[in-house]
């Protein structure tokens, strides 16, 4: 029995679908969830939350909420839910080179500095999960078109 997953931001539904699993950052840890998990109701950190089906896997950076669990279906209620695909690599590094910069540099107000070290994190993960979505082949195929280089067909009969 699938597992079936909702993932719901305040401005979009990121993901509806069946899963054979999800790991989700709980504000205490990663939490991996199966079918017929107990039911049950958290908060949400911030990191990655990984879905697998059906051998693939997709991520996306997650920033707050609440999840539920029942044992067929899991909501997960975030603030930010960016799948790797969506996430603009170029605009996260700008952001994690401008939370550097105000850390960096020097006495800033304790507020300013929770501001800047929360921007900061928030980066890291898009950039991670970006960097990852960037690399991870979709199948036998999509790595070939990545990486010509090193995939090689083989001649019938060998070499």
């Amino acid at each position: 029995m699938p597992l079936h997953l909702e993932i719901v931001t305040p401005e979009k539904r990121a993901f509806t679908g069946d899963v054979d699993e999800v790991i989700v950052p709980g504000s205490e840890g990663e939490l991996g969830i199966l079918p017929h998990h107990a039911p049950l109701i958290s908060t949400l950190g911030q990191g990655v939350l990984r879905l697998k089906s059906g051998g693939q896997e997709q991520e996306f950076a997650i920033f707050g909420g609440f999840l539920q669990v029942r044992p067929d279906r899991v909501v997960v209620l975030a603030e930010t839910a960016d799948m790797a695909s969506e996430i603009d690599l170029e605009r996260a590094e700008r952001a994690r080179r401008e939370a550097e910069r105000v850390i960096e540099g020097g006495f800033v107000e304790p507020a300013d500095l929770a501001v800047a070290r929360a921007a900061l994190q928030r980066a890291l993960i898009r950039i991670r999960v970006a960097e990852r979505g960037e690399r991870r082949p979709r199948g036998p195929h999509e790595a070939a078109r990545r990486h010509p280089e090193t995939h090689r067909e083989e001649p019938p009969g060998g070499e």
